[in-house]
């Protein structure tokens, strides 16, 4: 009996030695950051949306990253542009920006099939906020995109125009309502 015990606990020990050896070659290493959270050593925790928006009429529900965050760029998702004003600021204004196109990114691909008094949804900071489309319209692609700040809340919507190369399209929003919101 001794021999196998013995045989045992040395067959215990190799396994857990290769698999040692295997984690750190690969340079796998586990590090827990908090209850329920596990994440890779050396990468960053996972990070956490700030909002979300929804178009039910384009099947749109996209979570939105902080403006610093690696996941607001319109190379992952849908990005909110620097020079927004949070909805829960007076006179705000959110400008949202994505890909059009047939890739797996192109967020905002069906956003020219919006029209005039569509709803569209901004959940932030406990508030679903409703905004109905007052505009929609293309401008030369330039980089840059004006928009007449008024008196409203505004949503404003952008994205490669699919119908011209050389354009953007534009949608803008106001704020209709906002109600208390829990998840």
């Amino acid at each position: 009996m001794p021999k196998r015990k013995y045989f045992v606990s040395v067959s215990i020990l190799i396994v857990y030695i290769l698999l040692c050896c295997y984690i750190t070659y690969d340079n796998i290493s586990f590090t827990n950051i908090s209850i329920g959270d596990i994440v890779l050593k050396g990468s960053k925790p996972r990070e956490i949306p700030i909002a979300k928006l929804e178009i039910k009429k384009l099947g749109i529900n996209r979570y939105i990253y902080n403006f610093n965050s690696s996941y607001n760029t319109v190379e992952k998702n849908i990005s909110i542009l620097k020079e927004s004003i949070l909805p829960d600021h007076d006179n705000s204004i959110v400008f949202l920006a994505a890909h059009s196109g047939n890739s797996k990114i192109s967020y905002f691909n069906n956003l020219g099939n919006l029209g005039l008094n569509d709803i569209v949804h901004f959940y932030y900071n406990n508030y679903k906020y409703s905004y109905q489309t007052t505009k929609i319209y293309e401008v030369k692609k330039n980089g840059y995109i004006g928009i007449n700040k008024n008196t409203k809340k505004q949503l404003i919507l952008t994205t490669c125009s699919t119908k011209h190369k050389r354009k953007q399209l534009i949608v803008e929003s106001i704020l209709i309502k906002k109600e208390k919101y829990h998840i």
